[in-house]
Formats: structure tokens, C-alpha cells, sequence
């Protein structure tokens, strides 16, 4: 593992159109913080270091441009969760069939669950436990 990457300020700031307003990173929904905090917090572990994050992120942002998709910003964090599914097979922290199995349960638990409820895995349908921090 690499020795922990903890310079934040430079680390967000390096960020290709990361979303922000004054206070920082900007958010439309729960789990783009939380992806965004996982990220950052794997390489502040040294799973990855920032700079490998970066060129993963970035490429996954060029994909999508060869691709001919849209840039308006809207898909941002989807982006990001690609990419980071991307480098946590790579660094062998998981596996695509286990983050598509993840998937599928949430996928399952969204439709089980009453409208204005949290979403919620049961531990009989997370068979896989987080990764340890």
C-alpha cells in the first residue's frame, strides 16, 4: 500500500469540473457524497493514491466525451461511481461480479421499499461485508 495521501485541499482542487459553490463539493443526492467521501477516504488509506484516482476519473470522463455524451454536469457522480468501481477491481478491493450482485440487491431493496423510507439492506441480502477502514 502506498503511505496515506492526506492533502485534501490540493487533492479536490486538481478535480476535473468537480461540482462546487462556496463551501466545497456540491451534492444533489445522498449517495454522491458518500461515493465522493469513499473515494477520498480509500486513498487516504492508500489503497490508491490521488494521482491514480485522478487519471482513472479523468479517463472516465473522456470516455464518456468519446462516446459523444453530454457534458452539462448532470451526470458528474455517476462518472464517479463508474470510475471507482473501475479502480477498486483494479486494486483488487473487490470484484465486478460482487459490485453487481451489490447492485442488484439495492436495485431489489429500492423497489421493496415505502416511498419517503431510507433504503435499506438486510443482513441476510449483504453477504459481503464493507471493506475494512
Amino acid at each position: 500500500m502506498s503511505p496515506p495521501d492526506t492533502d485534501n485541499g490540493a487533492r479536490i482542487g486538481i478535480l476535473p469540473k468537480l461540482p462546487r459553490d462556496d463551501d466545497g463539493p456540491a451534492f444533489a443526492e445522498p449517495w454522491q457524497a458518500q461515493a465522493f467521501a469513499l473515494a477520498v477516504q480509500l486513498s487516504e488509506q492508500g489503497y490508491f493514491t490521488w494521482a491514480e484516482w485522478v487519471e482513472v476519473f479523468s479517463g472516465e470522463l473522456q470516455a464518456t466525451s468519446e462516446r459523444g455524451e453530454p457534458d452539462d454536469g448532470s451526470h458528474y457522480y455517476e462518472h464517479w461511481l463508474v470510475a471507482l468501481e473501475k479502480i477498486v477491481t483494479r486494486k483488487g478491493l473487490s470484484h465486478s461480479r460482487e459490485l453487481s450482485e451489490r447492485k442488484a440487491e439495492w436495485i431489489e431493496a429500492f423497489k421493496h421499499t415505502p416511498h419517503g423510507q431510507p433504503v435499506a439492506l438486510t443482513p441476510s441480502s449483504s453477504a459481503n461485508p464493507p471493506i475494512p477502514g
